[in-house]
Formats: C-alpha cells, sequence, structure tokens
C-alpha cells in the first residue's frame, strides 16, 4: 500500500493535526516493524526548519534525561559507591578511613 510522503513540520500550528495524522499512518502501514528509537527518528527527520528545530534538540535532550532518570538510576549509583570506594586520601582508601 503507498503512503503519500510526509510534508517537513516546520512548527505551524496549523500543521500539526495533520503532520501527526500524516505520521500515524505511515507508521503503521510502513514501519510498524520497525523499532521505536527508528519511529521516533523517522518522526524527528522531517521536524526540522525554523523554531522547530530549537524544540527538537530540547526534546531530545529532556527525552535521554528521562530515560536515564527512570531506568538509569541503580547503575548510577553503583557507579558512584565504586568510584567512592576507590577514593584514597594520604595512601588509604575509604574503607581504611570508617
Amino acid at each position: 500500500m503507498e503512503v503519500a510522503k510526509l510534508q517537513l513540520f516546520d512548527g505551524m500550528p496549523s500543521k500539526v493535526a495533520g503532520f501527526v495524522m500524516g505520521c500515524k499512518l505511515y507508521l503503521r502501514n510502513k514501519l510498524a516493524g520497525a523499532t521505536v528509537e527508528g519511529q521516533v527518528q523517522w518522526i524527528l527527520s522531517y521536524v526540522q526548519g525554523g523554531m522547530v528545530d530549537v524544540w527538537k534538540e530540547n526534546i531530545i535532550e529532556e527525552f535521554l534525561k528521562s530515560l536515564k532518570k527512570e531506568f538509569g538510576g541503580g547503575e548510577e549509583e553503583s557507579v558512584k559507591a565504586a568510584e567512592l570506594r576507590k577514593l584514597e586520601q594520604e595512601g588509604k582508601t575509604m574503607e581504611e578511613f570508617v
């Protein structure tokens, strides 16, 4: 099934509904088997121009921060604890001071 090529989205409010509908149609018909990451990257490739470029950069950063916060907490704590254990003062480890 052919799906119309998506027009670039430049942030114009009057184009939001059509852009979202076009994305949904394309994702269902052409990218249904793709990873979520691949689908998001495809959508973002059509988001460009003007202030929407700034938004896109910010949303990617927010997404990555949220991902780390939601799923990386345990690992980050483990890394910080390991770094603390490696600290030395006057040739003695942290455990020797405690």
